[in-house]
């Protein structure tokens, strides 16, 4: 008897929620199809800036800093539009925003083919990256939404299969760039990643049916920011770390690949540095974990530190492409830990601001990795750039093992990011 006590209080095995699973959630075909057009524009805009800059004006510093001003402007505007999203609906915020990016990728594109001044490249850049659409934070609200919050392993599933979307992007995204920019002309990467915003974007916007539920402004009620959490703040400096390795790795690895006499191959050894995430992700949502997510965060982002420190020593194009290989094996882990974790950091109400503040986070990161790389390389040459991740990184790595107890849910009655004295049902009325 008393053994049999003891069993029915021990910890149950973790059960694994599959993929295919998953995707027979009602209606998430719907958004999925049209969310993946439009979030691959994200992974080809700042290269594509980097390759017709330096086509232009013959500089990877500048080119650099410009697409560092375009992605400084995504970081700080995209969780104001996230906000926007929450309290007036997904659709409303998308259909200005894909109009403001296509003018100001053409102004931009129009003003570097002019060889005109570096400063108007700036004025251009920046509402461009301001209004890039948030469809990854938008997606994952919409997981949120359709799936129970008494399924938590489903939602971890949810987030690993869109953190693989994200890296697939970023493997099939600079190819596209470069084999358009190299095989067409410089400035078609930037066409070609405009069309695919405002196509994808205006796709994914007419999916009403699957959209969170709005919650609008009630009068007297007092909004708080996703930021204002303690945790929230911490995931977005860790995720500050990982761009600068996506912002460092994009300009090094072009860099690396020009130096060696091969400017083509350099979307295809980034493709590969993404590609061994997308692996890792995969692999990882496929897992039913006994350690709980902050022990992963941590296990995950100190592999990535491990896996940045050996870029610079590599001697050509096909070690390099293996060590970005392993990696990129490290990135995905990461990124689904860190969004499973914010999820639990914020109320309902403010759950697209706080997804949109990780990934402007990645965003801010990878503009200042990439003007960091881009100087280091302009005075040291190529390799010198691949200092940038390993420093990004480790400093991201010590922030989270000294604040890591941040990183533990609040329990469910401060659970609030938009307190309000009013009836909790007014919160959630209407649909984006």
């Amino acid at each position: 008897m008393t053994v049999t006590a003891r069993r029915t209080v021990e910890t149950p095995i973790p059960t694994r929620v599959g993929y295919g699973a998953l995707l027979r959630t009602p209606g998430a075909w719907t958004f999925l199809v049209p969310a993946f057009a439009a979030r691959l524009p994200y992974a080809m805009l700042s290269l594509g800036i980097v390759l017709l800059v330096f086509d232009t004006h013959g500089s990877y510093g500048t080119a650099g800093a410009v697409a560092a001003v375009s992605a400084v402007s995504q970081a700080f505007v995209g969780p104001q539009t996230g906000r926007l999203a929450d309290r007036y609906g997904q659709a409303a915020v998308l259909l200005p925003s894909v109009a403001l990016h296509a003018l100001s990728v053409g102004a931009l594109i129009a003003l570097a083919l002019g060889h005109a001044p570096v400063w108007t490249l700036f004025l251009a850049a920046a509402p461009a990256g301001a209004s890039v659409p948030q469809i990854g934070a938008m997606v994952r609200a919409r997981w949120v939404g359709k799936l129970s919050a008494d399924s938590p392993k489903t939602l971890n599933t949810a987030f690993a299969f869109e953190s693989v979307t994200d890296e697939f992007t970023f493997v099939v995204g600079p190819v596209l760039a470069t084999a358009i920019a190299t095989g067409v002309s410089p400035s078609a990467g930037l066409i070609a990643e405009a069309a695919l915003t405002v196509v994808g974007g205006l796709a994914f916007a007419a999916q009403r049916r699957t959209a969170p539920a709005r919650h609008p402004r009630v009068p007297g009620a007092r909004r708080v920011s996703a930021l204002a959490s303690p945790g929230v703040r911490l995931l977005a400096g860790s995720f500050l770390g990982v761009g600068t390795v996506f912002g460092a790795m994009q300009v090094s690895v072009t860099a690396f690949a020009e130096a060696a006499g091969q400017p083509g191959v350099s979307g295809t050894v980034y493709g590969i540095f993404a590609g061994g995430s997308m692996l890792a992700g995969v692999l990882y949502g496929m897992v039913a974990w006994r350690r709980s997510a902050r022990q992963r965060m941590l296990g995950s982002y100190a592999l990535l530190v491990l896996g940045c420190s050996t870029l610079w020593a590599m001697p050509n194009l096909t070690a390099l492409a293996v060590a970005g290989l392993v990696c990129g094996l490290a990135i995905a882990p990461t990124l689904i830990t860190g969004y499973t974790l914010v999820e639990t950091l914020v109320a309902d109400g403010a759950k697209t601001e706080a997804f949109t503040w990780l990934t402007g986070a990645i965003g801010l990161g990878l503009a200042a990795g990439s003007t960091a790389a881009g100087q280091l390389i302009d005075g040291y040459g190529a390799s010198a750039g691949f200092v940038v991740p390993v420093a990004g990184a480790g400093l991201g790595l010590a922030a989270l093992v000294s604040l890591r107890r941040l990183l533990v849910a609040p329990s469910t009655p401060s659970r609030t990011v938009a307190r309000s004295s009013a009836s909790p049902a007014l919160a959630g009325v209407g649909k984006g």
